[in-house]
């Protein structure tokens, strides 16, 4: 048995798959494939092969050191990787040894910017074909496969704000390397447009020299994108794409994200989305999440309901998020800087509480009795959460929700004054509550969580010790 055959991945759609691709690497002229997996953070990192190698790899897969699960957002490795047992007390981990990506080859694509070169998403795997309990693919898979054994189907669809600014300097001079923990410079930039002027057209116009560049790319990866917006704030904009299912949308956001950043930097643009970044008058960035569920024997969507706005089964499921949103919050917004959001009468929310039509709260009911698209928008996340734990995180809140039949309580007409649970000031507040969160430790494993914690504790360790300018080197070009 080859690799691919150990992990249980080669299904017989995988195995259509992967005819498709060696098909399409000829018919093409595809050189190379950059193989690619979004670690603990949902950045892409990977390896890139000659086309003639990519047969087999897709069936033994490519080797890497496991230390890329072990770095915080500077690159820097926070767990000892020495010594008998590594960093987590197992042979396998022992001396930087390698895991391995393996490639799933129904994400195949050919970049659009460089139509040389194809692009598969992995799976992280150890040698003898057992899932890496770090990747965040995988656990975002077991997530969805509880809500199937619970009769559902996980439907999301994305809204993501994100900031965009005409490169003017990057500094690459020898001085400027920089080295894990101590990222180098950040670029300079100036504004595509001067901001709040909300979709006025004038505004649209002066950033669609870019703006259509990225939409004929993203259009070209075959990304399901709905919409384009110029947002409140300077040089701010925000996409949206249509819902989709399962494993799909957290995929595409990966997708699009390191899209977005290599498409402008080969354009002479910079494209970040760090929540907030350190220019005047600056609005922050939000990645709202829409959500539903569609009932596997039925076909139909759960969260709607003939007589209410949402059904009980859509009222227990965002109870649940609710209920769990301060300890949700360390993967809905996993950076110190993300928390400057959270603040009231700021068109984001600060406590945990719902309603309809109103952009103060964390959870907005869209739809109606009898409406077919009625669904949930949670609004609490930062476009720079990892996506497969930002989704995973909500399935595993919203199951908690319906195993408990929880009631949300009622909406929030004023939700700056209403009486409900606030989020956390910071992400410390945020680890702490998800060290304590039963709900959470059982959906992810101990494992995951007290590692996810001291990951991100090093991170803000690092920031304790930092300079003003220490959230700008460290998110405004990494994210």
């Amino acid at each position: 048995m080859h690799l691919a055959e150990k992990a249980g991945f080669w299904t017989g759609d995988r195995q259509a798959a992967a005819r498709d691709v060696e098909r399409r690497l000829q018919a093409d002229n595809i050189s190379v494939v950059r193989l690619s997996f979004a670690d603990q953070h949902g950045i892409l990192r990977g390896k890139t092969y000659v086309a003639g190698e990519i047969p087999g790899v897709m069936k033994s897969g490519v080797g890497f050191s496991a230390t890329m699960l072990m770095k915080d957002t500077s690159h820097r490795t926070v767990f000892s990787v020495w010594g008998q047992g590594g960093a987590f007390g197992g042979k396998e981990w022992e001396g930087a040894a390698d895991v391995v990506m393996l490639p799933d080859p129904t994400t195949f694509r050919v970049l659009p910017w460089a139509p040389h070169t194809g692009w598969m998403l992995c799976d992280i795997v150890f040698a003898d074909g057992r899932p890496v309990p770090l990747s965040t693919r995988h656990l975002y898979r077991k997530a969805l496969s509880s809500l199937s054994e619970a009769g559902y189907d996980f439907i999301a669809g994305l809204e993501v704000e994100f900031h965009l600014f005409k490169l003017e300097k990057t500094h690459l001079a020898l001085a400027d390397a920089a080295q894990p923990g101590q990222p180098g410079p950040p670029p300079d930039v100036s504004l595509l447009n001067q901001g709040y002027q909300y979709l006025t057209e004038q505004r649209y116009d002066e950033m669609d020299p870019i703006l259509e560049i990225l939409r004929a790319n993203i259009a070209g990866l075959g990304l399901p994108l709905r919409s384009l917006e110029v947002e409140f704030g300077p040089s701010q904009v925000e996409f949206t794409f249509r819902a989709d299912t399962g494993m799909q949308p957290a995929d595409a956001m990966v997708l699009f994200r390191s899209a977005t950043k290599q498409v402008a930097q080969r354009h002479g643009y910079h494209a970040t989305f760090m929540c907030r970044p350190k220019i005047p008058n600056v609005m922050s960035s939000g990645w709202h999440l829409h959500q539903s569920l569609k009932d596997r024997k039925t076909g139909a969507n759960a969260f709607m309901d003939g007589q209410q706005p949402l059904s009980p089964v859509g009222m227990q499921w965002m109870a649940g998020l609710l209920a769990h949103a301060p300890a949700a919050a360390a993967f809905s917004t996993p950076t110190l800087n993300g928390y400057e959001r959270y603040k009231p009468f700021s068109l984001a929310p600060d406590r945990a509480i719902w309603a309809r039509e109103n952009r103060g709260v964390m959870v907005r009911v869209l739809g109606g009795p009898g409406d077919a698209t009625t669904h949930l928008e949670n609004r609490v996340g930062e476009p720079a959460a990892n996506p497969y734990l930002y989704m995973a995180s909500q399935i595993v809140c919203g199951l908690d929700g319906l195993k408990t039949k929880a009631d949300p309580g009622p909406s929030a007409d004023t939700p700056y004054e209403a009486k409900a649970p606030m989020l956390p000031h910071s992400l410390a507040e945020a680890l702490a509550a998800l060290a304590e969160d039963k709900a959470l430790r059982a959906g992810f494993g101990d494992f995951f969580v007290d590692y996810y914690v001291k990951l991100k504790q090093a991170e803000i360790e690092r920031f304790s010790k930092g300079a003003d300018d220490w959230e700008q080197r460290e998110y405004f070009s990494i994210f």
